[in-house]
Formats: C-alpha cells, structure tokens, sequence
C-alpha cells in the first residue's frame, strides 16, 4: 500500500511545481541566500556534482571531477563563501541563473528524475562568463515541496575559460 501512496504522490506531480521550485532555486543563489538552498537539500543524503567537461557521463567514484560534494563537504563549502574565506569570491560574483526546457525524465525509487537547461552569468571584476548546461536532478517530493536528493550539473562548455575556474555555486 505504501508503494501505491508513493505512485500516487509522484503521479500528481506536475512540471509547472518542478519548475516553479528551479526558478526558486535559482533565485536564492542568485541572492546568494546559500543557507537557505542549502536547506533545500536531503540533509543527510544530498549531493552536489559536476563532471569534467570532457567526461560529463563519469563516474564520481572513479572519475575526476570539477565537484563531487557530499554534504558535509557542500556545508562546508558554504561556509567558505559565506564567511569570505574564499578569495576567488571576496568581493563575490554576481550571477544570473537562466532554467529552462525543464522536464520530468522519470522515477527512481523514491526520487523524481528531473532535467533542466542552464545558462549562468558569472560578473565579476567587469568580465562576464557564460556557463551553459544541462541540470539532472534527483528530487524527493513531499510537504507540498521538493527535496533534492542529488544535484548534478553538466557542463556543455569544452573547457573552462576563459578565466578556468568555477568558484561559485553553477
């Protein structure tokens, strides 16, 4: 019966309520409010990942990776650019998060699978990066909300320039 429950809650689901909780996504970091999306994660089982750009299908257990944050590494990398200690982002980055063609893409187990297109404008020091791709998400729904379960942002870009970093939340 619990089964047909979960079927049921991902069932009524729609895109608009996905995107609706991307766009609000988006927003925090955009507003730099990275306590508040930090919350937005499953606390104990959330994940943050980006692949390098010319192995986006790699594996983080055994593949290098741009990120490949649990959440006491993603807690922790919050409170580096929050707290100013992160010298790429003091003063920090101003950024706009463009979400679009958002997609529902499936179920695994308990987790709503969820694509999305990207594009984030990096201003910092009068230069401008562009950072285009494709956002994969596990989402947990619940509470008239999501959780995210794992955050994997992939890169369309060959290469990071032009300035070769990413040291702000993409």
């Amino acid at each position: 019966m619990a089964n047909d429950n979960a079927d049921q809650r991902h069932d009524t689901i729609s895109r608009q309520q996905v995107e609706d909780f991307l766009f609000a996504e988006a927003d925090l970091l955009d507003n730099w409010r990275l306590d508040e999306w930090l919350g937005l994660f499953d606390q104990q089982r959330g994940g943050y990942i980006m692949p390098t750009t010319d192995l986006p299908d790699g594996d983080p257990s055994s593949a290098l990776y741009l990120i490949a944050d649990d959440m006491p590494k993603l807690r922790s990398r919050v409170e580096q650019l929050l707290g100013g200690l992160t010298w790429a982002e003091n003063p920090r980055s101003r950024t706009r998060h463009m979400v679009s063609n958002v997609r529902i893409a499936g179920r695994e187990g308990e987790a709503l699978l969820v694509k999305a297109n990207f594009v984030v404008f990096r201003m910092r020091f009068q230069n401008i990066d562009p950072y285009v791709g494709e956002y994969h998400y596990k989402l947990i729904p619940g509470n008239g909300g999501f959780t995210i379960l794992e955050r994997r942002v992939v890169l369309d870009l060959e290469a990071l320039r032009p300035h070769g970093k990413v040291s702000f939340i993409v």
